[in-house]
């Protein structure tokens, strides 16, 4: 059987530079994470706030932690001390209970605006309507403690490639749109993160800057 360690080089064997890699380490047992680790892999997402508090405890503290899970407001104040990126912002609801968190504890935590850019009911996000009024809003313009550093997007899990194509430029759009329109002296803005296990070289070839793999390391979810 293929070592994590192994799978890990061959992803970043296949992948540009400039592209960051987060292991999805969700439902995966810590041992899994330290081989990993081991391996130089230092960016790990999870999607259960409860489960990532826990790694966070366990785990080295050199490891960037990012959510990429559907977030409750209610549950933000339990990452809010040590998360680096929020993957899953929708609303401006969300946005300002990360910023009020963050306030709390000194920091500014970084941010993307998730797209729905999916014909899957079962997904989340904005549409580009939505993005403009948040970012035009007197609210927004107050937050201090959050700093919004590009987009997110799940494609729908097909295997038509030439339709997840289109879903990722749709995502890819909507950043260049949004960077011309509120972050054009912003060097911060410049994160897309797109592309999972089973489409992250078409994301890249679509722009891409940030991939989010999971079962292709850790092998197939593990369920308690």
């Amino acid at each position: 059987m293929e070592t994590i360690t192994k799978k890990l080089q061959r992803i970043q064997q296949n992948i540009p530079d400039y592209v960051s890699l987060v292991a999805v380490s969700k439902t995966k047992p810590n041992e899994a994470i330290i081989e990993a680790y081991e391996a130089g892999q230092r960016i790990f997402g999870e999607n259960k706030v409860q489960e990532l508090t826990q790694k966070y405890n366990d785990l080295p503290k050199d490891i960037e932690w990012h959510f990429i899970g559907h977030l409750q407001t209610n549950k933000v104040k339990y990452i809010a001390p040590f998360v680096s990126l929020v993957h899953t912002v929708d609303s401006i609801k969300l946005l300002k209970t990360i910023d009020k968190e963050a306030a709390k504890n000194k920091r500014i935590v970084s941010c993307l605006l998730q797209f729905f850019i999916a014909d899957e009911e079962s997904k989340f996000g904005l549409n580009m309507k939505e993005a403009d009024t948040l970012l035009q809003s007197e609210e927004y313009r107050k937050l201090q403690h959050v700093r919004i550093t590009g987009v997110m997007g799940m494609a729908t899990f097909t295997s038509d490639e030439q339709k997840i194509t289109r879903e990722f430029q749709t995502l890819k759009r909507n950043f260049d749109e949004l960077k011309k329109r509120y972050f054009s002296d912003n060097d911060s803005f410049k994160e897309i993160s797109m592309g999972m296990s089973n489409d992250y070289l078409l994301a890249i070839a679509q722009g891409s800057t940030m991939i989010r793999i999971g079962s292709t390391i850790f092998g197939e979810r593990e369920y308690h």
